[in-house]
């Protein structure tokens, strides 16, 4: 089944109507949380089947928003091959950060105190450490 046809099944077949984001977008919501009460209190099986119903709100709201859902799709996977690389590359006596292969910026390291500091600089912002032999 094509994921246009998917969308246009769950509309015509929906619970509730609206045509406000809102109430659609509050919906889903309710639907996702309802998900993971149940995940929290380790009730997998409906957790599944409550997150199944978020799907078909969300492609709900989709709809009530006029988002075409394969245009949509393919502007996720598109951000998500963006590369979003954070490299802090770590010298004998100082530090480089770059990001998306750019250098952005550097200090000196003069302790390790500073060695230590720029590591954990580097995990709060999600860069990967490379470390250059002494």
């Amino acid at each position: 089944m094509e994921i246009r046809e998917a969308v246009e099944l769950i509309w015509n077949n929906r619970k509730y109507t609206t045509d406000d984001a809102k109430k659609a977008i509050s919906h889903l919501n309710e639907e996702v949380a309802e998900s993971l009460k149940a995940l929290m209190k380790g009730d997998e099986s409906k957790a599944k089947r409550e997150l199944e119903d978020a799907l078909s709100c969300l492609f709900i709201a989709l709809k009530v928003m006029n988002v075409d859902i394969q245009e949509a799709i393919y502007h996720q996977i598109d951000q998500m091959q963006k590369r979003n690389d954070k490299v802090m590359i770590i010298k004998k006596d100082k530090v480089e950060i770059f990001y998306n292969g750019v250098l952005k910026g550097g200090w000196s390291i003069w302790s390790e105190e500073d060695l230590k500091e720029a590591e954990k600089l580097a995990k709060e912002f999600g860069c990967e450490i490379l470390k250059e032999p002494v």
